[in-house]
């Protein structure tokens, strides 16, 4: 199996996990009045588990592929199905959103709860997917001019990887696949010049599958045609020769070599 979690899930209907959810959510606010709103989110996962039986915290996801493991960890779990993800924050963002998503589309459950403990009344909202991973792994393959850099096999690396794990994760998890493929950080991780004219500007970091060819990875669901033109407006501006880019999406994904 390309994920495995360290506990038993099972998955639940939108009214059991409300259920679930609202006797939580009664013990978060009892802690958030009693603690105040300036702890670390540590604090207050520890005195929900205190509280609250049933809770399992730092819940460990592994994803496996051929020699690649990459470690997550659920902030709380409550029965085996009910998925709350804790912050400490002025505000909740999308970034949050989609990283509850991203634990949810991993482990397979279709329901789980943003608490934000931060803010002067507890901000919390509820994130949901109604997919399975049969539905992200049926995607389509397109070739827009990619040409293989190098001698590592990106294109069928890519592929083979999201067929296991599936599309509709966050970028980072295929973007480390991808840099532990070639070599990790240490390899892949490089300083590149940034010029205007004859001027050196500074440097910054990309992570190159060749010394001139950098890559990304996207997810663009809509045109992707910006993300090019300012790559190639990138390209102006450094030494780099190339971009391999590859734009992940549930139903479709992209291969691209853009080049001077």
């Amino acid at each position: 199996m390309p994920v495995q979690v360290d506990t038993t899930t099972c998955r639940l209907s939108e009214s059991d996990f409300g259920r679930i959810a609202y006797e939580v959510m009664r013990c978060v606010f009892e802690i958030h009045n009693e603690f105040g709103r300036f702890f670390d989110e540590r604090i207050y996962k520890q005195e929900l588990g205190r509280r609250f039986s049933g809770t399992e915290l730092e819940v460990p996801i592994e994803v496996r592929f051929e020699n690649f493991r990459k470690l997550y960890f659920l902030d709380a779990l409550f029965g085996g199905s009910a998925v709350f993800e804790f912050k400490a924050v002025e505000s909740l963002t999308p970034r949050h959103r989609s990283q509850l998503l991203h634990y949810l589309l991993l482990i397979d459950l279709p329901h789980g709860k943003l608490v934000n403990m931060r803010t002067e009344q507890v901000q919390h909202e509820f994130v949901n997917t109604t997919l399975r991973l049969g539905d992200r792994t049926g995607f389509e393959v397109i070739d827009r001019g990619w040409e293989e850099i190098g001698g590592t096999p990106v294109w069928d690396w890519c592929v083979a990887f999201l067929r296991d794990v599936g599309t509709c994760l966050d970028v980072g998890l295929y973007e480390e696949g991808l840099t532990h493929l070639l070599g990790g950080d240490d390899q892949v991780l490089r300083d590149i010049e940034v010029i205007s004219g004859e001027n050196l500007l500074g440097s910054q970091k990309f992570r190159l599958v060749t010394p001139d060819t950098a890559f990304k990875v996207t997810a663009f669901p809509d045109d992707p045609r910006p993300f090019e033109s300012h790559a190639r407006r990138l390209l102006e501006h450094t030494n780099l020769e190339a971009i391999q880019w590859v734009n992940v999406t549930r139903n479709e994904v992209s291969f691209q070599t853009i080049r001077k």
